[in-house]
């Protein structure tokens, strides 16, 4: 494909020429097509190539791109849109109504399912999307309403992603005959091979190597293209479909109620994530829902509590009934002094953890859980474990989180696990006796008639008592040796609070 024009006597171009996949996806008319293969194929220039094809043959066409989120699409498509595709002088771009205008009246809108508006009472004769495996079927299914133009001869919904999972709906979709999938693969984009000679370009060798480095399903799908799901997965009770939700219809607007209490959980992390969640628990249902996110590298605990004063200032969210903490001391500390807040120590109980979530996951014969997570959650995302392929929220954590071996019920691979140790931490607060900042407090000033979190009676300041004689004990097993130790790191970290509290009672 060769687009060309000419301005003041220079002539523009920017060439295209696609090959498989690629060369197909132009030449499909079905009404649902998926161009799915490894990462760095050319999906998404392909598909942005055809719709631009189209609106300059079809004078007045309609066009609609989006992705789950607007960011993330300004981030890759909008980018390879304007620098490889559109020729000036073909369209403009008028950024107060995020679209692209064709001189001949055709329009490409661009938007992301977080902020859908008015693009849902709007009539397309096309649509993009990309990365779909980030949508829910029914967010597909919505946007399928949306075809109603009459510019083209043919209605159609054009999208790309890397494969996912082996029960992901798009591929069941397909299975069912509603979708047709059109495989893409690293011979297709020329920017790593060259189609002359079948080899791979320097570009090429680099990226590959790249990939060539991932492990596990994530070498599966991104590297070799396959619909595979990873074998032993811990939370196999979790579907995206029932726990991962949007907030409006969860909470009707952006953020849970007000009067609903409110807990922070964080997992500390440098060279890997640092994890930061915030849930609302539901007094009526006492459902769990993470309704936002900070997952980032390379974030001293000072930038992230600056980083967490924003968001608060931003969302007019106040101060937690309690932060729960993985047991860095440092990380606390300095967590505290920018806060001005002290935090509490997790119960760290990985076994007991896991099943206290499992628990919450199951759905009951109503089609309800007790844990959700809310889409879109994140308050800044992490652009370099987004370019290196790896997990940059909670969600995308959930089905690399497997059991070593993949033997149900061992010991979790000790990877993918920040954002599911936060979750564990803030569900056996909950479900497991766990204390308010409050509570806390009043325990200090002897006040013991307060409940903590889950039930269980905050204990009273022990009063001086004769002990009795011991009897001698057996040998402790190393169950009750670990049992006893995080105990006692937990009374530890109470004791500390205590000592060092420096917010107003």
């Amino acid at each position: 494909m060769n687009e060309s024009s000419s301005a003041d006597g220079f002539r523009v171009e920017k060439l295209y020429h696609p090959y498989g996949g690629a060369k197909e996806l132009m030449r499909s008319h079905e009404p649902e097509v998926l161009l799915c293969g490894p990462s760095g194929t050319g999906k998404s220039r392909a598909a942005l190539e055809k719709l631009n094809a189209l609106c300059l043959k079809y004078p007045g066409l309609r066009v609609l791109v989006i992705r789950k989120t607007r960011e993330s699409l300004t981030q890759s498509g909008l980018v390879t849109l304007d620098h490889d595709v559109i020729v000036p002088e073909h369209a403009v771009w008028l950024a107060n109504r995020g679209e692209w205008r064709y001189r001949n009246g055709s329009r490409i809108v661009v938007a992301g399912m977080d902020k859908v508006g008015k693009i849902m009472s709007s009539e397309y004769d096309i649509i993009y999307v990309q990365e779909a495996t980030e949508l829910l079927e029914d967010d597909w299914e919505h946007l399928t309403t949306r075809l109603r133009g009459t510019t083209l001869p043919y209605h159609q919904i054009i999208a790309d992603c890397n494969p996912s999972g082996s029960s992901h709906w798009l591929l069941r979709r397909a299975q069912a005959g509603k979708l047709k999938i059109i495989d893409s693969r690293h011979e297709d984009n020329p920017r790593l091979v060259d189609p002359r000679t079948g080899e791979y370009t320097p570009e090429g060798r680099d990226y590959l190597a790249k990939l060539d480095a991932l492990t596990g399903v994530r070498y599966q799908r991104l590297r070799l293209g396959r619909w595979v799901s990873a074998e032993g997965i811990v939370f196999n009770e979790y579907d995206a479909n029932v726990h991962l939700i949007a907030a409006q219809p969860a909470f009707g607007g952006e953020l849970p109620p007000a009067h609903w209490p409110r807990l922070w959980s964080i997992d500390f992390g440098y060279t890997h994530p640092f994890v930061w969640q915030a849930w609302a628990k539901d007094p009526e249902t006492e459902a769990l829902y993470r309704f936002a996110e900070l997952y980032h590298t390379n974030l001293l605990v000072e930038k992230v509590a600056d980083i967490i004063t924003a968001w608060m200032n931003r969302t007019g969210e106040e101060f937690p009934e309690a932060i729960i903490c993985d047991h860095d001391a440092e990380g606390r500390a300095t967590l505290r002094d920018k806060l001005g807040v002290p935090t509490i120590g997790a119960k760290k109980s990985v076994a007991l953890g896991i099943q206290a979530v499992k628990q919450r996951l199951l759905v009951d014969g109503e089609g309800k859980a007790r844990l959700y997570l809310i889409r879109d959650a994140g308050i800044m995302p992490d652009a370099t474990l987004f370019e290196a392929k790896q997990p940059t929220s909670t969600e995308e954590e959930i089905e690399l989180y497997i059991w070593e071996d993949g033997v149900k019920d061992s010991t979790p691979v000790k990877a993918h696990d920040h954002g599911m140790d936060a979750m564990r931490y803030v569900t056996m607060h909950v479900d497991k006796g766990g204390w308010s900042l409050e509570q806390i407090a009043a325990w200090g000033r002897g006040e013991s008639s307060l409940k903590a979190s889950g039930s269980s009676s905050a204990p009273a300041k022990p009063e001086p008592q004769p002990k009795p004689p011991e009897p001698e004990k057996p040998a402790e097993t190393p169950e009750e040796k670990q049992r006893r130790r995080e105990e006692e790191v937990e009374e530890m970290n109470r004791q500390a609070l205590l000592r060092a509290r420096g917010f107003k009672e």
